[in-house]
């Protein structure tokens, strides 16, 4: 991981801030430490995002396969992010830092290759943040191409979702009114199909709208890899169990060549590339399943946290005054048990 991951996180505070007493719950960031070199994406560096003009009211932290504790059971080492993620969250809830809640519901990580040995993680985690841990990610993100792996921080081994004791792992969160969030290509969604209709009473979280892998192709190919991306995200869609997360299109996988662009972009910029993209899933899901997310410090590759925010109210500007409430908070509060009302000053 290198500078490059956050070369454009500063771009864009110059500009008007749109909307800007809505409130936001920033449903999907990461706090980490990333050498090669050394660059800190932590509290400090979240709140000065949060702070610079959008009304970031709470956050909800994903994991990111940090902080693992280095002994104990191979099972067990997630549990030391989701103490460090509560520790910080523990922080923040003292309002010595401002108004915004960081960490306000945590998603931890686990390996449910496990299986019913992920009980034993899931009820340490649970008793370590019980007032914030939400559930579980586990990337599963897979294609044919490895080159896409040198953005990833932890690539993730191959056939994760196929693995046996996936299933009997995945078990386990309905019986502690857990989540799932996933993070699959868009060529993956089948396998989400799958696991919805296999587990409907486990709420599953679609990362970045299932990101559509239409990296270093042609114009032409993109418009194809879109069609395939609509087709199969609709198909998610008509599980009811299953919400999204819009967002994510900073990351490279997308084909926009923004992490690239040499100029600074403005919302306006990225609104004109991303509007297709989330406007079929708010047609998709509609906005009481889809919460908004910055994917913070991943996008900087390609966008500012001012701009980013701003290209998002830009595009559902139409939207009404409820859809907007459920989009940019109230989807995200039901989903990880944020009351935002208990977060007011």
């Amino acid at each position: 991981m290198s500078m490059s991951m956050l070369n454009k996180r500063l771009e864009g505070r110059d500009e008007e801030i749109l909307d800007p007493r809505i409130p936001i719950i920033d449903a999907h960031h990461h706090l980490h430490v990333y050498d090669r070199p050394v660059v800190s994406y932590m509290m400090d560096e979240f709140l000065e995002d949060a702070g610079a003009g959008h009304n970031v009211v709470a956050s909800v932290y994903v994991e990111l396969s940090s902080m693992f504790r280095q002994d104990g059971p191979e099972h067990l080492k997630p549990l030391g992010e989701v103490e460090f993620a509560n520790g910080v969250a523990a922080a923040s809830a003292s309002g010595r830092y401002g108004k915004c809640r960081v960490a306000a519901a945590i998603v931890g990580n686990a390996d449910l290759r496990h299986g019913a040995r992920v009980g034993e993680l899931l009820d340490r985690c649970m008793n370590a943040a019980p007032d914030r841990f939400r559930g579980i990610r586990q990337v599963t993100l897979e294609h044919t191409d490895d080159s896409y792996d040198r953005y990833l921080t932890n690539p993730p081994p191959k056939r994760v979702m196929q693995s046996p004791g996936f299933r009997e792992g995945f078990r386990e969160l309905a019986a502690r009114g857990l989540t799932f969030d996933a993070a699959v290509f868009h060529h993956q969604l089948d396998a989400i199909c799958a696991l919805a209709g296999d587990f409907g009473e486990t709420t599953i979280v679609l990362n970045h709208m299932g990101l559509a892998m239409a990296m270093e192709l042609s114009a032409a190919d993109r418009v194809g890899v879109f069609l395939d991306w609509k087709k199969r995200l609709g198909q998610v869609a008509k599980f009811p169990n299953v919400v999204c997360k819009v967002g994510g299109l900073g990351m490279p996988s997308w084909g926009f060549g923004f992490e690239v662009e040499p100029r600074v972009l403005g919302y306006r910029d990225l609104a004109s590339a991303w509007q297709p993209y989330v406007e079929t899933a708010i047609e998709l899901f509609g906005a009481s399943r889809c919460l908004m997310e910055s994917n913070y410090p991943a996008d900087a590759r390609s966008a500012g946290y001012v701009p980013l925010w701003n290209a998002l109210k830009y595009i559902v500007r139409s939207c009404t005054d409820a859809e907007k409430a459920d989009l940019f908070h109230g989807t995200a509060g039901r989903v990880y048990r944020i009351d935002l009302e208990s977060l007011s000053p």
